[in-house]
C-alpha cells in the first residue's frame, strides 16, 4: 500500500450525531458550497462561499458515512454509545517521489466505553462503511480510538 512521504493538501472534519435541530452547524453551514482544486490553478466550479477543498469534501462524506456505520456496528454488538461520541477524519493528498496518493487518519472518541470494545466497533464500522470499503487496500488508513 502506498505511503505518503510529503503531505501537500489536507482536509479535516469533526463529525457528531446532531440530536438538536436548532444546534449551531459547522463552519461551512449547510451544503451550499464552492469547490476548489489544489495546485494553484484558478478553477471555480460553483460560486458560493465558503469553499471546501476536494479533500475536505471527501473527508466530510466519509465521516458522515463512517459515523453512521459506527452506530450500526455498536447496535449489532448491543453496545449503547455515549451521546457525545465523535469521529475526526483527516484526508491527506501527498506525494512519494513523482506519484500522488491519498491517506487518511481517523480519531474516534467514545468517552466511557472500554478500549477493547470501542476498538472492535471502530474496526467493524470500517467493514460496514462503503467509503472504507472503496478505499481498502488502496490508501493508508490510520485509526486512533480514544475512550478517556
Amino acid at each position: 500500500m502506498p505511503k505518503i512521504d510529503t503531505v501537500l493538501f489536507t482536509g479535516k472534519t469533526h463529525t457528531t450525531i446532531n440530536r438538536d435541530p436548532g444546534a449551531q452547524r459547522g463552519e461551512h453551514g449547510v451544503v451550499d458550497i464552492k469547490l476548489s482544486a489544489p495546485g494553484g490553478e484558478d478553477h471555480t466550479f460553483v460560486a458560493v462561499e465558503p469553499h471546501p477543498s476536494a479533500e475536505q469534501l471527501f473527508a466530510g462524506a466519509w465521516s458522515a458515512c463512517y459515523i453512521t456505520a459506527f452506530g450500526i456496528a455498536a447496535s449489532l454488538k448491543k453496545v449503547t454509545l455515549p451521546p457525545d461520541y465523535s469521529v475526526d477524519i483527516q484526508v491527506d493528498v501527498g506525494q512519494t517521489g513523482p506519484a500522488w496518493f491519498l491517506g487518511a487518519q481517523f480519531t474516534v472518541r467514545v468517552p466511557g466505553l472500554a478500549q477493547d470494545v470501542a476498538e472492535a466497533i471502530a474496526h467493524s464500522a470500517h467493514q460496514i462503511c462503503p467509503y472504507s470499503k472503496a478505499v481498502r487496500g488502496n490508501i493508508e488508513v490510520a485509526l486512533n480510538v480514544i475512550t478517556a
